[in-house]
């Protein structure tokens, strides 16, 4: 029940964030400042990657969603290659810890992590329109 800024929200999701409580090597606890809901007074408290997966998690089932509704739309020829080459995620978004492990989980798929991710959507979008 605490309050906080996007900043701070953006701080959490790169310092702890999670897409799932199961991650190889959990980031430590985070202190967190913001204004407690309840009684409207400035808060700290200490929130766990667990927290977050579990605040995350209607979101992400969103995206599993989107993934798997996309590949019971792709073309045959496109749907073998996927399924001989993997999905690979690129952005912001794919940073999220643990994010390719449950996309795989849910597609049967190998799912991976592009290198660079932050740059691999504009570099990709160069290369397409040369």
């Amino acid at each position: 029940n605490l309050h906080v800024g996007e900043t701070t929200a953006e701080k959490i999701k790169i310092q702890i964030g999670a897409a799932t409580e199961d991650l190889d090597s959990p980031p430590d606890e985070m202190l967190v400042q913001g204004r407690d809901l309840l009684s409207g007074k400035p808060k700290q408290v200490q929130v766990s990657y667990r927290e977050i997966a579990k605040a995350l998690d209607k979101s992400i089932l969103r995206i599993e969603d989107a993934v798997m509704e996309t590949l019971s739309k792709t073309p045959p020829e496109l749907a073998a290659d996927i399924y001989n080459t993997g999905i690979y995620l690129a952005g912001g978004g794919s940073m999220l810890r643990g994010l390719d492990k449950r996309l795989s989980r849910k597609t049967d798929l190998p799912v991976y992590v592009t290198e660079d991710p932050l740059r691999a959507v504009v570099r990709g979008t160069g290369i397409a329109l040369k």
